[in-house]
């Protein structure tokens, strides 16, 4: 029996199930695209509870968890925009909602559970009065553009250089979409 319900990312358990979904989304959505040694040493089950703790925890963003029962699905982070992590050069979306992360359970791919959360997320955007909400997505993965396209979301033609070592420098591409 479906016992679907989100909830509000705010404790340490929350903050635990958002980044094993997000550990385990790289590390199936990017085996291809980013080095095994260093998924293997950087992408831990834990690596971005600091991350959540320091920004869902204090209300800098809110986390948004789609669980169902006990078990959690797919997770998201959105808020304000992030203006301290514009690059320059790029025109401003200084008032613009930003969705910093979206992770489904690679066992949950393809399942709908992505695009519930999603129309979630944009709603309480809206509704918090954001005109418009936009993303960074990895150039290189085609399976997250096609979903966010699906969504209505348009790359706007910018992108960032995201260096993760001297090795391995990928493109992360602004995709936005008016609420």
């Amino acid at each position: 029996m479906t016992q679907l319900r989100f909830l509000e990312a705010h404790t340490e358990t929350h903050f635990k199930d958002m980044s094993l979904l997000h550990a385990l989304g790289w590390r199936a959505a990017y085996h291809d695209l980013i080095p095994k040694d260093y998924l293997d040493r950087e992408i831990l089950d834990d690596h971005w509870v600091p991350f959540f703790h320091d920004n869902c925890g204090t209300g800098k963003l809110q986390g948004l968890i789609l669980y169902n029962g006990e078990h959690p699905l797919c997770c998201g982070v959105y808020g304000p925009v992030r203006t301290e992590l514009q690059p320059k050069g790029l025109p401003s979306l200084a008032q613009w909602g930003e969705l910093v992360s979206l992770y489904v359970h690679p066992a949950h791919w393809r399942s709908g559970y992505g695009s519930l959360l999603l129309r979630e997320i944009l709603a309480r955007l809206k509704r918090e009065g954001y005109p418009g909400c936009f993303l960074y997505v990895l150039q290189e993965n085609s399976r997250a553009r096609r979903f966010y396209e699906k969504h209505d979301f348009t790359w706007d033609g910018y992108g960032i250089k995201v260096s993760l070592s001297p090795e391995t420098v990928l493109t992360d591409l602004r995709y936005r979409k008016i609420l």
